[in-house]
């Protein structure tokens, strides 16, 4: 009980600042070793200088970015019921919330598999493969989407129910142990002077890393028995009507907001393909990098959703709006500084990745482009964390229609017709900065709803 005890100091009464901190910090150090993880599979097989085998890497993306579709369905839907179950004290919702949300997520990966493996020849097709890149692409797919979809998801949905209770550092040290055991495993199996797979050899090290990771969080659910609200007893899995309402509600727009970025980054693609194998490389690897301010934006988003959803289930909302407008400014101030390096040189940044002019140049602009989305994203990212923690998941979907259908898949191809090829990295920037516009006008509205409703309940008292 001693350790629950601290979870409520940390909840309703530490400074928000240091509540915020404790809770983002070990997210935002997993989402940047998770950065690393993502960009050894293309530092490593960049270092082989084949174009056709960082190419796999690029083109698989979207099939690596639709796991968070799941993940998001279940772990963001699963975790965000956690937290407001527990502003209520109600610990039996809390056990059965997260018992729901991860079979859904083991039996929805191994579905996952099951279908990408069956269709395996029309859905390279899909991600723009063509007979250079075809063999590649699929060597490098078998062990991250075919045999690594359950345990990718399961990795994930489970750091998001174990962060739910406030258990950022035990959530962050399971992910990065994945990740980093990804990072050692790279040139092992990468390199001419290892296994030399090249494309495949990343996708087997990805593999093995989520099932590390998802022993990590088994044991230690394990360990901690009693003393956790984390539940994967299949006695308490339920189908309850409120369960599976309240999980779908901000699940299912959280989904749909990631199946959305893969159709984005699907069309990203498919325009760059035209360029051929240089081209998307440089994509690729622009991507990789920009990776950085977004994983570190949506980090801080996500560690900072227990404490918006437990302030907001019990009353609180003057902590609420405190932690929101804390992780805001922190937010701005670290990624503006990260954008402002990679928009100065952004050559500098490629070239650690692969040793090859026509890829730096292709790479440095896009870099470039795409580094001006950073500091609009973070408000965006925020807006919808906060979206997702108060149960507002048809908001969240509004913002991820408007991010990609509205703003972003249009201007991919104004762009590239005004602008061939260079103008494709600047259709992110242009969304992002409308959207956070947006962001900034919905979150005060927010904020003037829930002092009205608390205004409604002391009159009625």
């Amino acid at each position: 009980m001693q350790e629950l005890d601290k979870k409520t100091y940390l909840f309703e009464a530490a400074p928000v600042p240091s509540a915020v901190i404790q809770l983002a910090v070990p997210t935002i150090l997993s989402s940047l070793v998770m950065v690393l993880y993502n960009l050894a599979d293309t530092y490593f097989v960049g270092m082989l200088n084949d174009p056709i085998q960082n190419s796999a890497v690029t083109l698989a993306a979207p099939m690596l970015l639709a796991f968070n579709a799941v993940n998001n369905l279940f772990g963001v839907g699963s975790s965000s019921l956690m937290s407001r179950s527990l502003g209520c004290k109600d610990y039996d919702m809390v056990s059965r919330s997260s018992a729901f949300g991860f079979y859904c997520a083991l039996f929805s990966g191994i579905i996952f598999s099951i279908l990408c493996a069956s269709f395996n020849a029309p859905l390279l097709g899909l991600l723009g493969a063509d007979e250079t890149t075809w063999d590649a692409t699929a060597a490098y797919m078998l062990w991250t989407v075919y045999f690594g979809a359950a345990p990718s998801i399961l990795n994930v949905v489970l750091a998001y129910l174990v962060r739910a209770e406030g258990s950022s550092v035990h959530a962050s040290i399971g992910t990065m142990s994945g990740c980093l055991l990804n990072i050692v495993l790279d040139p092992i199996f990468i390199m001419p002077w290892g296994l030399g797979m090249g494309a495949a050899g990343a996708g087997l090290a990805t593999f093995i890393s989520n099932c590390v990771a998802c022993l990590y969080f088994l044991v230690l659910i394990a360990v901690r028995r009693g003393r956790t609200f984390v539940c994967i007893d299949i006695r308490k899995l339920s189908f309850n009507r409120r369960i599976v309402r309240a999980v779908c509600g901000v699940g299912v727009p959280a989904a749909i907001q990631n199946l959305l970025n893969v159709t984005g980054m699907t069309i990203l693609n498919n325009f760059t393909s035209v360029y051929k194998a240089d081209a998307i490389a440089a994509m690729g690897i622009a991507q990789k990098i920009n990776m950085l301010p977004m994983y570190v934006a949506l980090g801080l988003s996500q560690g900072v959703m227990p404490l918006i959803s437990y302030s907001y289930s019990s009353g609180n909302s003057k902590r609420m709006k405190g932690a929101i407008r804390f992780s805001g400014v922190a937010s701005v101030v670290v990624i503006a500084a990260v954008s402002a390096a990679y928009f100065i040189a952004p050559g500098f940044f490629v070239g650690l990745f692969m040793d090859n002019e026509a890829i730096i140049d292709y790479g440095s602009h896009f870099l470039r482009g795409m580094s001006l989305a950073g500091p609009f994203m973070c408000i965006d990212f925020l807006a919808v964390g906060v979206f997702q923690a108060v149960g507002f998941g048809k908001d969240a979907l509004v913002f991820a229609i408007l991010r990609k259908i509205v703003l972003e898949i249009p201007a991919l191809w104004v762009l590239n017709r005004l602008f061939p090829l260079y103008g494709l990295a600047y259709a992110q920037p242009f969304a992002e900065f409308v959207l956070s516009i947006a962001a900034i006008i919905v979150l005060a509205r927010l904020f003037k709803k829930i002092e009205a409703e608390k205004l409604s309940e002391k009159m009625n008292k």
